[in-house]
């Protein structure tokens, strides 16, 4: 019994090799799905999650039922992320590669709609993050940017009845620290 526990069909350098192998097939797959697809896990994304997950097993430890192998092959993959996560935090070209850069989808009210199809965005899905940012339409929007992990960053126009309030708190928080150094 505990032989069959720990005992290695196929060898260490195998199992090794075949962990690295599928980490890049994921790597590359998640990629090419798409930012939003990062940021927004819905029920049918977490079902394929899981499908992917249970398909990719067998590709990893192989025809292997010991622990010895699980623990090689989740060893591996951790170490594979480390040093990707390592190579994306010391090198902007690794970081363009494996994790991507973010998208501009909106610049001064007019929306880039390559890059928002290339997101798989629907104008009605931009004016949603547009109204949870605070604003009412796409053309009060400065800029809009997709980050690489999903979350979509949305910087509103100062609206100029904003920007004379602005202007007159500038003004007091100058007379007080005028006063405030007389004083």
């Amino acid at each position: 019994m505990w032989h069959e526990l720990f005992h290695l069909t196929p060898s260490v350098l195998e199992k090794i090799l075949r962990a690295v192998a599928v980490y890049v097939f994921l790597l590359v797959a998640l990629r090419l799905g798409g930012k939003r697809e990062m940021g927004q896990l819905n029920m049918m994304d977490f079902i394929v999650l899981l499908a992917v997950a249970n398909a990719v097993q067998n590709g990893i430890i192989g025809n292997d039922n010991s622990i010895t192998g699980a623990v090689i092959g989740a060893t591996t993959l951790f170490v594979v992320n480390g040093a990707a996560s390592m190579a994306a935090v010391r090198s902007p070209r690794a970081r363009r590669i494996l994790v991507g850069m973010p998208t501009i989808l909106v610049v001064d009210g007019v929306v880039n709609k390559r890059n928002l199809r290339r997101e798989r965005m629907s104008l009605d899905d931009l004016s949603q993050v547009v109204s949870e940012a605070g604003g009412n339409s796409v053309s009060e929007v400065q800029r809009c940017v997709i980050e690489p992990n999903g979350h979509v960053a949305v910087t509103l126009r100062q609206s100029d009845a904003n920007a004379g309030r602005y202007e007159k708190i500038l003004e007091r928080l100058a007379t007080l620290e005028d006063l405030v150094r007389k004083g």
